[in-house]
C-alpha cells in the first residue's frame, strides 16, 4: 500500500520527562500515563510500527504500573525516572520478553539474563512499554517501522522502531545500539535526539552482539534535558565528570569526510547559525582517508558478527536475510591478525582525533548527522557514513534537531567530543540545542 507523501502531524507528540525549566514532570500517576498511552498506541503505532507485537500488551504494562507504585508508595522516595515510558530494542534481553533481534532464526537461542541496562533503567523507575523493532541483527535489513514526519520514508536503523517510537509520543527514552551509525542517524531521520556515549561507559551485558569491539548501547530521547534526566539516573560516576559554562570552539571536519554529505547547504546555515550566536569555528581537514578506515572499521565488525553467529549461522542460515548473510560471509573470509590489527588502529585513531583537537583548540567537532534527509521507501534505513568514523574511535557523540530539509523532513547536527568527555558533551548540546530550534 502506497502511503501518503503529506506530514502527518498527529504522529508527532511531545512527551518529555522534563519541563521547559528542566524539572522533572511526571506528575501523573503511572496507571493514567498507561492508560493515555494506549490511547495515543491505537492513535499512531498501527501506522508505525514501532514496538514489537505483543499479546495483551496492556493488561501486562497496566499490571506493572500498578507494581512500580507498590513498590514506591511514598511520593518523596521514588526514584528519579518513576514512570518514565521505556522502549527496549529488541536485541537486550528484558525479562518476561523473548529476543527476537529482528531475525528469523529461533529466539530461544538468543536466551539470557537481563541486559544490564535495562536492570538499571527499571530499577531507577522506567515502565517497560514494549520490544522496538529493529534491523535483523542491527544491520541493514530493515524491519516494517516507518518514520513517523513522513510514513513513506525510513525511519532509519538498526534502531529503528526506537528512534520512531520516542518521535511519535510513544515512549520517553529508548534503547538503542551504535556498531556504525545506528543511534545517530535515525535519531536524525525522526526528528529526536541521539546519544552514543564513550564506547564503554555504558555496559553492553545483556545484548546479542553485532561487534564487541563496536557495539555501543545508546538513548533516545526527546530533548536533551531528557537525555541529561536519564544519564545522571544510571550513571553513578556522572556527577564527577568535567562539565564546562564556557561556550564550545567547533571543529568542522573539512575534506573527503565532509564531502560525503549531500546537504551541505543546510550544515552551513546551522554552522552560520551557531556562529551568528558566538560560537568560534574552525576548519580542520581531517579523514581524507576515510576510505581507509572505513574498510578496517568494516573488517573488523564483519570478522566479529561472523564469530558471534557461528554456530547459528551453520545451523540456521538459510533463515538469514541476504544482506546480512553477505557480511557474515565476508567476516568468514578475514583472518585473525587482519582482525586485530583493525582492533588496534581503533586505539591509534582516537589519539588522532584528539591530537587534532589539541593542536587546533576545538573542544568538539561538529557535523551532520546523516548525508541527507531520511531516504524515501523502507527497504533501506540510510547510509552511515557520517557516523562511522567517531563509531570507529569509540568517542561520545550525540545528535540534536537542527531545521528540515527536503520535503520538511528533519535534519540532525551531530556533535562529538573527547573520549570520557560525556557530561561535557550533553550540557554543551543542551546549548546548541537552545540555538537550533
Amino acid at each position: 500500500m502506497e502511503m501518503s507523501q503529506q506530514p502527518i502531524n498527529s504522529l508527532i507528540q511531545r512527551v518529555s520527562l522534563v519541563d521547559d525549566l528542566g524539572t522533572m514532570r511526571l506528575g501523573l500517576s503511572p496507571m493514567v500515563l498507561v492508560q493515555r498511552l494506549s490511547a495515543r498506541f491505537a492513535e499512531v503505532e498501527e501506522k508505525i510500527q514501532s514496538f514489537v507485537t505483543e499479546e495483551n500488551h496492556f493488561d501486562r504494562l497496566r499490571l506493572d504500573a500498578e507494581a512500580l507504585v507498590d513498590r514506591h508508595p511514598q511520593q518523596a522516595q521514588r526514584p528519579p525516572l518513576f514512570g518514565a515510558l521505556l522502549g527496549v530494542k529488541d536485541i537486550f534481553h528484558a525479562d518476561g520478553f523473548p529476543t527476537r533481534a529482528g531475525a528469523a532464526v529461533p529466539p530461544y537461542l538468543f536466551a539470557g539474563e537481563e541486559a544490564r541496562i535495562v536492570k538499571q533503567l527499571k530499577g531507577a523507575g522506567a515502565l517497560v512499554v514494549g520490544k522496538t523493532v529493529t534491523t535483523e541483527f542491527a544491520y541493514f535489513e530493515p524491519g516494517p517501522t516507518r518514520n513517523p514526519h513522513k510514513l513513506a520514508h525510513s525511519p532509519g536503523g538498526s534502531s529503528s522502531g526506537s528512534a520512531a517510537a520516542v518521535a511519535a509520543g510513544l515512549a520517553h527514552v529508548a534503547l538503542g545500539t551504535q556498531t556504525v551509525g545506528s543511534v545517530i542517524r535515525p535519531a536524525a531521520y525522526c526528528g529526536i535526539v541521539g546519544y552514543k556515549p564513550s564506547f564503554g561507559r555504558v555496559s553492553t551485558e545483556g545484548l546479542v552482539t553485532f561487534s564487541s569491539s563496536a557495539d555501543h548501547v545508546g538513548f533516545f530521547c526527546q530533548n536533551v534535558a531528557d537525555m541529561l534526566a536519564v544519564a545522571e539516573a544510571i550513571v553513578p560516576e556522572w556527577a564527577r565528570d568535567e562539565a564546562h559554562s564556557r561556550l564550545p570552539a567547533l571543529g568542522i571536519p573539512a575534506g573527503a569526510y565532509l564531502r560525503g554529505s549531500t546537504a551541505l547547504d543546510a550544515f552551513e546555515a546551522q554552522i552560520r547559525q551557531l556562529q551568528q550566536a558566538g560560537y568560534a569555528v574552525k576548519r580542520i581537514s581531517v579523514f581524507d582517508d576515510i576510505e581507509t578506515i572505513d574498510a578496517c572499521h568494516q573488517d573488523m565488525i564483519a570478522a566479529e558478527l561472523a564469530l558471534q553467529h557461528q554456530e547459528w549461522f551453520a545451523e540456521y542460515g538459510d533463515l538469514y536475510r541476504p544482506r546480512t548473510a553477505a557480511l557474515i560471509r565476508y567476516g568468514q573470509t578475514i583472518s585473525r591478525a587482519r582482525l586485530e590489527q583493525a582492533r588496534e588502529h581503533r586505539m591509534i585513531f582516537r589519539e588522532r582525533i584528539h591530537d587534532a583537537m589539541t593542536e587546533n583548540e576545538v573542544d568538539l567537532w561538529a557535523c551532520p548527522a546523516a548525508p541527507d534527509v531520511a531516504p524515501q521507501g523502507i527497504g533501506a534505513t540510510g547510509d552511515p557514513k557520517m557516523n562511522m568514523p567517531w563509531t570507529h574511535a569509540g568517542l561520545p557523540a550525540i545528535t540534536v534537531p537542527a531545521g528540515k530539509g527536503a520535503l520538511g523532513l528533519p535534519l540532525g547536527l551531530q556533535l562529538v567530543a573527547r573520549f570520557g568527555a560525556d557530561r561535557a558533551l550533553l550540557n554543551w548540546a543542551q546549548r546548541v540545542e537552545e540555538v537550533l530550534r
